[in-house]
């Protein structure tokens, strides 16, 4: 597709947006050096666009990636979950007594609850 620009003051009249036109206007290089720099700059930031572009067209890629960062947060979860798992084993070897104790108490009455209920 080739459009083709004139400028405004030409007979031919003009196919030039006149936003875009006074946006270009502003933005013009002072000199061939800034014109230059100004190049470089467009060039850099479109190789960046076409890299991002290029990395979400590869959908093997992308899913890979992903199953990759799903492995790594389940790896995470799985020692920190041991972790607590270890944790509350060394505090109920700590507690082992009074836990036994309390459980044989609360074992005893809800027996004698069931045996009254059923006694009436």
């Amino acid at each position: 597709m080739t459009h083709e620009v004139r400028r405004a003051g030409s007979a031919a009249g003009a196919h030039v947006d006149a936003a875009a036109e006074a946006a270009a206007t502003g933005r013009g290089a002072k000199g061939p050096d800034e014109l230059r720099r100004q190049i470089e700059q467009t060039r850099h930031q479109l190789g960046d666009t076409v890299e991002e572009l290029a990395g979400k067209m590869d959908v093997k890629g992308r899913a890979k990636a992903r199953a990759e960062d799903l492995r790594d947060r389940a790896g995470a979860l799985t020692v920190q979950l041991r972790s607590s798992a270890a944790h509350a084993g060394e505090t109920g070897k700590q507690h082992r007594k009074p836990v036994l104790i309390t459980g044989a108490v609360v074992a005893a009455a809800v027996g004698a609850v069931m045996v009254r209920r059923h006694r009436c």
